[in-house]
């Protein structure tokens, strides 16, 4: 136990360095006022209310409906290519998973860049349009190409837990189901849908957190007119340098990715179960 305890602690003095401190600081700074400063710092609520002020409330919901669209849409589109992996053997399923994960090995900056040589006025779309003499049209900088931005940094956070959950499916269900007389519409509704439910909501909850927590795409795809809770955080750190009120923007953030990740683990768990139960 002794030597254990010796192989763990480096690992625990690094944790402490590079998340408790930070954590305890960004707390701390979102509860006092007084600047950036420690010194001469008054406690204080302040900061928590003033994110209910007026504008600050029109960033949150226009954060949260940004987010929810981009989920819908990930949603479908997520469903759909995800029953259709499960449509082949185990094999081409890996590799097909394994092409849908590979957009995630690039930095999203670059991804993001990507998109604009595309959507840009000389980029790859109006070029595509001129080829049919076609009027050119404005993509950039508006909630078209913010909104394809986002689906795409996310979608594999929505194909991989709900292909996951179809996959666990025990085909003698499936299969019992036609036996009993139901068609593949009813067989597809009451027999898979509702069994990949805990995967829908899984893949539901990390699109929705990485999608109202980003900030680079709507920076750069938004022209910088896209002002959501992410960009507001980064606003508030490096360009007013209000550390005070970004802080506790922050804390407002991780308590919502928390809510998140516990909803997520509670289906997760309730999936397993399931899953052992029809074994």
């Amino acid at each position: 136990m002794k030597h254990y305890t010796k192989l763990i602690r480096p690992y625990l003095i690094w944790s402490l360095l590079i998340v408790l401190v930070p954590l305890f600081l960004i707390v701390l700074y979102s509860i006092t006022t007084g600047g950036n400063e420690l010194v001469n710092i008054q406690f204080t609520l302040d900061n928590f209310k003033k994110i209910g002020e007026p504008i600050y409330l029109d960033v949150l919901k226009k954060s949260f409906t940004l987010g929810l669209l981009s989920v819908l849409i990930c949603l479908i589109l997520g469903y759909i290519l995800a029953y259709f992996i499960t449509r082949f053997k185990d094999s081409t399923q890996d590799l097909l998973i394994l092409l849908v994960t590979i957009p995630m090995w690039i930095n999203t900056l670059l991804r993001t860049y990507a998109w604009i040589s595309i959507l840009s006025d000389n980029g790859l779309v109006n070029k595509f349009l001129g080829i049919f003499e076609l009027t050119p049209r404005t993509f950039m900088y508006t909630d078209f190409a913010v909104l394809i931005g986002l689906i795409s940094d996310i979608l594999p956070f929505m194909v991989i837990p709900i292909h996951t959950s179809i996959r666990k499916i025990d085909p003698s269900l499936i299969e019992a189901s036609y036996d009993l007389g139901a068609n593949g519409f009813e067989t597809f509704v009451n027999v898979i849908l509702k069994m990949s439910i805990p995967g829908v909501i899984n893949g539901i909850m990390m699109t929705f957190l990485l999608s109202i927590s980003t900030f680079v795409i709507p920076k750069l795809l938004g022209g910088g007119q896209y002002m959501l809770i992410g960009n507001l955080i980064e606003n508030q750190f490096i360009s007013v340098g209000n550390w005070n009120f970004g802080s506790a923007t922050s804390i407002i953030l991780t308590v919502i990715i928390l809510v998140g990740l516990t909803l997520m683990k509670k289906f997760d768990r309730e999936d397993k179960e399931d899953y052992d139960v029809h074994k």
